[in-house]
């Protein structure tokens, strides 16, 4: 016989968004949930192995307590079984406060969708979470991250969170908690944002590509070598100038009025910071430095390739707007 759960809704699902947000949210609802139940015993199933006797099992009591907090996660691959049970067990425990509480996962999207408005129409509480596509959407998670902390952040500081690590949510996030743990600035500027980003290697390489894109051609190339020196692997420089040409590229195209700004999907801030750095640049100095990188990345995975020398010359195109002399 199922337990019933905690008082409000009897099954909680996190939907869709970004994978790491969907997560972080599933732990706040499980931590919360320990906090009221500290007894409890934590059970976690996968939807797309379980079944409906395993979810009868597991949030009935046990040996070791009588309330559990059980984890669902990949809703979206329940069957039909599986659905029915997790929504019986939803009717049957609405506003109970001594029982077990359910906190699902769910990918987003149409797959399993009827699960979830069955699961709604039962009493469960469905958390949308937000995505992470957008520009703005990005900034506001790293104002928001910093606020969790009780902290601020600076416009520029935020920007350049985004810049360097926006396209993944977990390091971005980490790196927010570092910053507001190592230091008691409040708000955190960009001398600081920097002081800590120096040892990323894509940080290193974007150094490298303005200081190359600037024209100072043996500066970058001192930088490179001494990025590679200390430890950083040609590869993920050669990654992050690839990135840094495939910015400038985007930028071109917007200025040029072939894409949008919204189809650029790029933050305002380092969009502007790319088209100030198209000067002297033309379609095909860009495709040429573009495919000099393709060859070094090959060149940094072929026993007996020279990734250094690759990188080296790869400075020299970019820094010569990739016109051949």
């Amino acid at each position: 016989m199922p337990r019933k759960t905690a008082a409000g809704a009897p099954v909680r699902i996190v939907y869709g968004g970004d994978p790491y947000l969907n997560e972080q949210t599933a732990r706040d609802l499980r931590h919360q949930a320990e906090r009221a139940h500290p007894d409890a015993e934590i059970i976690e199933l996968d939807a797309g192995g379980a079944g409906q006797y395993d979810f009868d099992e597991a949030v009935s009591p046990s040996l070791l307590s009588d309330i559990a907090i059980v984890m669902v996660t990949n809703l979206q691959n329940a069957d039909d079984k599986l659905g029915e049970a997790i929504t019986a067990y939803c009717k049957e425990a609405v506003g109970d406060a001594n029982a077990s509480i359910v906190i699902c996962r769910h990918e987003g999207g149409q797959k399993g969708k009827r699960i979830v408005d069955q699961l709604e129409r039962a009493g469960a509480r469905r958390e949308n979470v937000p995505d992470l596509k957008k520009p703005d959407a990005k900034l506001n998670f790293v104002i928001q991250r910093f606020e969790r902390n009780k902290r601020r952040v600076e416009p520029l500081a935020a920007q350049q969170l985004v810049a360097v690590l926006g396209d993944r949510t977990g390091e971005l996030a980490a790196m927010c908690d570092q910053l507001c743990f190592d230091f008691d600035d409040d708000p955190i500027g960009l001398d600081r944002v920097n002081q800590y980003l120096t040892a990323n290697p894509q940080v290193t390489g974007f150094a490298v590509a303005d200081t190359a894109v600037a024209g100072r051609t043996a500066e970058a190339i001192v930088q490179m070598r001494s990025a590679v020196e200390q430890g950083t692997d040609p590869i993920a420089l050669i990654g992050a100038l690839a990135m840094k040409l495939r910015g400038l590229a985007k930028a071109s195209a917007v200025r040029a009025g072939t894409i949008s700004q919204a189809e650029a999907n790029m933050n305002p801030w380092v969009l502007r910071n790319a088209q100030r750095q198209l000067g002297g640049w033309t379609s095909d100095g860009m495709s040429r430095c573009i495919r000099m990188l393709a060859w070094a990345d090959e060149q940094s995975k072929t026993n007996g390739g020279d990734p250094v020398y690759a990188l080296e010359q790869c400075i020299i195109a970019i820094s010569r707007k990739g016109r051949e002399s």
